[in-house]
C-alpha cells in the first residue's frame, strides 16, 4: 500500500477546514462554485466525479484524487469505470497519469473496502 486513502482524506479535509475558516469568503465562493458544477444536469454526478477524477490523475493532485474517487463511490462508480477513467487520463496525461493512475486504483479499492 502506497498511502492510506481513506485517512489521508479525512486529515486533509480537517487541513481545508482550518483554512476555510481563515479565508471564508473565498472558500464560500468555490464551495458555490463546486455544488453548481457537480449538480445532475446534462451529465449525472458520477459522470462529473469520474471527469474530476481523470483531471486529478492528470494534474497529479492526490487531493483531487482522493476527494474524487471517494464522491465517484458514493454516485455508484464501479471499479470497472474508475479504470476506463484512469485510462482517458494517461490518454491525456501521458507518463505521469500512468504512475497516478495507478494511486487512483489503489485509492478506489480502499474507499470501497472501507464502504462496504
Amino acid at each position: 500500500m502506497t498511502k492510506d486513502w481513506v485517512q489521508y482524506a479525512k486529515d486533509l479535509s480537517e487541513n481545508m477546514e482550518t483554512c476555510r475558516k481563515g479565508i471564508p469568503d473565498a472558500w464560500a465562493g468555490f464551495s458555490k462554485m463546486a455544488a453548481g458544477a457537480s449538480k445532475d444536469g446534462a451529465l449525472e454526478a458520477k459522470t462529473k466525479e469520474l471527469i474530476a477524477l481523470a483531471i486529478g490523475i492528470a494534474i497529479r493532485c492526490d487531493g483531487c484524487i482522493a476527494f474524487h474517487t471517494r464522491s465517484a463511490i458514493k454516485y455508484g462508480a464501479t471499479r470497472e469505470e474508475v479504470l476506463e477513467t484512469i485510462s482517458t487520463a494517461m490518454y491525456m496525461g501521458g507518463g505521469p497519469s500512468s504512475v497516478y493512475g495507478s494511486l487512483a486504483l489503489e485509492a478506489y479499492d480502499q474507499f470501497a473496502a472501507a464502504a462496504s
